[in-house]
């Protein structure tokens, strides 16, 4: 279980794939000495299980595998040598729960359709700020509500809008600076997990249906 609160943005190292698995080895800042095998370590969206770990500098690398259900859910299929990616590691009992309950299970890959940045004037001393307009996969968009929550590339925010299958979120200047949505443009691939209290809601008025 994760918040959607990313502490570290990892690279990909190396990808090698088999015909079943790609294994992803992820060089990051986290210390070598605090992930053990088989650990649950969310990689921009999907919880991905450590098979690997030893030092580098600076942090850590660790290795993971995708079978090919997450590949083909995922943007899992897309990550090359160099990707960055948005990295937090599971709770811990008496850790702060400071996004929303998120589970590290893609259900579906999101498309920006547009990235809007506020003028200079209205940066203010922080930095820019950016709206973006992301469009659901089929399916998914009746579990996005505005000013609920909702996870993509494994950030915890906020529902700013929604209108038919595109909903609207707004990145502060810390987020921008500390995960990888910096770099996101329109035509970008991210993985979006609905919330899971919006997913039990849905199913229990389908049931009484």
């Amino acid at each position: 279980m994760f918040t959607g609160i990313v502490t570290d943005i990892g690279r990909v190292a190396s990808v090698a794939e088999t015909r079943n698995l790609r294994r992803i080895r992820i060089e990051s800042g986290f210390d070598p000495a605090g992930i053990a095998l088989g650990a649950s370590i969310a990689c921009s969206g999907p919880c991905l299980t450590v098979v690997a770990v030893g030092p580098h500098a600076g942090g850590a690398w660790f290795e993971v595998d995708a079978a090919a259900e997450t590949i083909a859910r995922t943007t899992v299929c897309d990550w090359g040598e160099g990707t960055r990616l948005n990295l937090e590691r599971s709770l811990r009992i008496g850790d702060e729960l400071g996004g929303h309950i998120v589970t590290g299970h893609v259900d579906g890959v999101a498309e920006i359709v547009r990235r809007v940045e506020m003028t200079p004037g209205d940066a203010g001393p922080w930095g820019p700020t950016a709206r973006f307009d992301v469009r659901a996969p089929v399916g998914l968009s009746r579990f996005v509500a505005e000013k609920g929550s909702v996870c993509l590339d494994g950030t915890s925010l906020t529902v700013n809008s929604v209108e038919d299958d595109v909903f609207s979120v707004l990145i502060i200047p810390h987020t921008l600076a500390v995960t990888t949505w910096g770099d996101r443009k329109a035509g970008d691939r991210l993985n979006l997990e609905v919330d899971l209290m919006a997913r039990y809601a849905a199913r229990l008025a389908e049931a009484r249906a």
